[in-house]
């Protein structure tokens, strides 16, 4: 208090010169290199004040803090582009997924422009960069054998020739009865719901009967992954800055076992899956879009690296 105290009473003349910008920015050797990312927003709807005040605001204001201490920063962010929802809300406004996704993505820019949040670059996770570095990492698991195949049933539609993805189908719920229950989850009860579960299911293109199908698919073998997961977190939860409810349900998760997650779809709307004979599938969006910050970091500067693959500085 008593430095903050004779700080302020010197006035601005004591403070440090400014610090002079650079493009791109880069971290630096010797100094506190701050890298600072918000949470993707989705690119099928325009953002209103919640979402900005839960992460785009927050992060800002943090970045504009960093920047007046005289910390080299970079903050970037960007829209999240891929999966059913985009592919949903374009067929409901006539579009193909790029063209929703290109009008989206620059209202969103024209927002954050507007409240004057100070990204050092908005971007979006539909480039070549995001393919190149998904399928870069999605290589590296599959070489490591940290991925395995497994059947999954699905629900095809023989009319559509395609398999639906969760948000193409609707039905009655299985433990409420409610007839307007989407694929996922049901809007009356709440409940999750497996879409092969439905009770008289429905395609919400063509309104035909779908059938139950299996299909092969590729899971993120994370049990192979819990040991050496269960060490780094007791080495982080000694040393960071954790909350208590990110502890418990993380120790959550661990108690009860990690299962292998599910990385591929059947869609077309995606990162395409480098591999024979998953070639007509895409990446799940949550395999995809977190790869969006480093892709995103990419487009800004091709030495991108340093600030994803430098932690001594």
């Amino acid at each position: 208090i008593t430095a903050a105290m004779d700080t302020w009473a010197q006035g601005p003349a004591a403070l440090p010169p400014p610090r002079q910008s650079q493009t791109p920015v880069l971290p630096v050797e010797g100094e506190r290199n701050i890298l600072i990312t918000s949470a993707l927003p989705y690119v099928n709807n325009v953002p209103h004040l919640g979402n900005i005040i839960g992460c785009v605001l927050s992060a800002d204001t943090f970045a504009r803090y960093c920047r007046l201490r005289g910390w080299n920063t970079l903050f970037v962010c960007g829209t999240d582009e891929y999966g059913t929802a985009t592919e949903t809300r374009a067929l409901e406004e006539g579009l193909s997924p790029r063209e929703l996704c290109d009008r989206y993505h620059q209202i969103h820019a024209q927002v954050y422009s507007w409240f004057r949040i100070s990204f050092d670059h908005f971007g979006r996770t539909t480039t070549p960069h995001q393919t190149r570095i998904a399928q870069d990492i999605f290589q590296r698991l599959l070489a490591r054998g940290f991925l395995l195949q497994d059947t999954l049933e699905q629900l095809r539609c023989e009319r559509c020739g395609r398999y639906l993805a969760d948000r193409f189908v609707e039905g009655t719920c299985p433990f409420c009865s409610y007839a307007e229950a989407r694929g996922d989850q049901c809007d009356k009860c709440g409940k999750l719901i497996n879409a092969v579960e439905l009770k008289n299911p429905q395609c919400k293109l063509c309104h035909g009967v779908p059938v139950v199908t299996p299909t092969q698919h590729l899971f993120l073998d994370l049990p192979k992954l819990e040991g050496r997961l269960e060490a780094w977190l007791e080495r982080s939860w000694a040393t960071g800055d954790w909350t208590a409810n990110a502890r418990h349900i993380t120790r959550t998760w661990l108690r009860d076992g990690l299962k292998p997650r599910c990385i591929t779809r059947d869609l077309t709307w995606g990162t395409p899956v480098p591999l024979d004979g998953f070639r007509d599938k895409v990446f799940y969006v949550w395999f995809d879009a977190p790869i969006g910050y480093l892709s995103i970091t990419a487009n800004y500067t091709d030495q991108w690296e340093r600030w994803w693959k430098n932690p001594q500085q």
